[in-house]
């Protein structure tokens, strides 16, 4: 055995949702801003993204976070998001997972944290119970009513909005969100991501929209939709989204269906549930997501030099 520098890692989950987040052993990338972070990362580091949450170590629903110095002096720390196919801007179950996990490591007390992320500056409320409240990067509605034609689906509508990654939201009339049927769902919703890059269907500045939201009724009687989320790749999100939520929250203010400050309740495909709300900052909507997260593990991560697959399949 000759094992290369261990990595260690604490994971967690958020509503059902698996953050794990890179303590040491990743050399610290280089850059001024998390923006360049986060580049140096792909172009450097990717093998480490891969080994970290990739099988053998992991799957696809894991969710890697490193924490690297504050790009702000008032802020705890910069966080990068992965995942099993590349870097997310933002993310908001991960967030409150890293916030979870900086209190159980003692770097931080109940009370307001500032932390910095490649999209931008965030912040975070951790209460004393342990819930944890985020202010996400400003988010917005991009495009309303967009319709795409779909394989096996016809024409689907829907709006592209931004939440820290970009979303295509949408319903489906018949079609159950139901845990039991993810299978189906992923399937249906790869044909709708596929059918919006086919037909040149984009975020702001050509941004490719990697996520796609489905809504329905909830089953929960204290929530007000349900989803199922796609990730990048072919995971589907257990949590609620936070970003998701964002996105739905910034889309059904541009529509007039939620007020700021109004209560909006999101229902996750597993039954866990986020609490979000919209600020208004000028002219930015700021959403708040709230939720809960709980530590499930501390690891060190060993890489055989002579295991063909110690960077993870892919």
């Amino acid at each position: 055995m000759s094992p290369m520098e261990p990595i260690e890692v604490i994971d967690s989950h958020t509503e059902g949702e698996p953050t794990r987040v890179v303590l040491n052993g990743w050399p610290e990338p280089a850059g001024s801003t998390m923006a360049e972070r986060r580049d140096f990362m792909k172009r450097e580091q990717d093998h480490l993204r891969r080994g970290v949450v990739n099988e053998p170590r992991g799957h696809d629903a894991v969710v890697g976070a490193l924490l690297t110095a504050p790009e702000r002096v008032e802020a705890v720390a910069g966080v990068v998001f992965f995942n099993d196919v590349g870097y997310l801007g933002m993310c908001g179950h991960g967030l409150i997972g890293v916030v979870r996990t900086l209190h159980h490591l003692g770097r931080v007390q109940p009370g307001h944290l500032e932390l910095d992320t490649p999209v931008g500056p965030v912040s975070a409320e951790l209460s004393p119970d342990g819930a944890v409240t985020i202010r996400n990067v400003a988010s917005r509605l991009h495009r309303a009513n967009v319709t795409v034609t779909v394989p096996e689906l016809g024409e689907v509508t829907g709006d592209v909005a931004w939440g820290g990654n970009w979303f295509f939201l949408t319903e489906l009339p018949g079609v159950s969100l139901e845990l039991a049927h993810r299978g189906e769902l992923l399937r249906l919703t790869m044909l709708i991501r596929d059918a919006l890059d086919a037909n040149g269907v984009t975020g702001s500045d050509g941004e490719w929209i990697d996520h796609v939201e489905l809504f329905g009724a909830p089953t929960r009687s204290d929530a007000d939709s349900r989803n199922f989320v796609l990730c990048p790749g072919t995971a589907y999100d257990r949590s609620p989204c936070g970003t998701g939520t964002s996105a739905k929250m910034a889309a059904l203010h541009g529509k007039g269906h939620l007020a700021i400050g109004q209560r909006w309740h999101q229902e996750s495909i597993v039954g866990s549930m986020f609490t979000g709300w919209l600020e208004l900052a000028g002219d930015a909507l700021i959403p708040h997501i709230q939720g809960a997260a709980y530590i499930t593990g501390r690891a060190t991560l060993l890489f055989d030099r002579n295991d063909p697959f110690r960077f993870g399949l892919s």
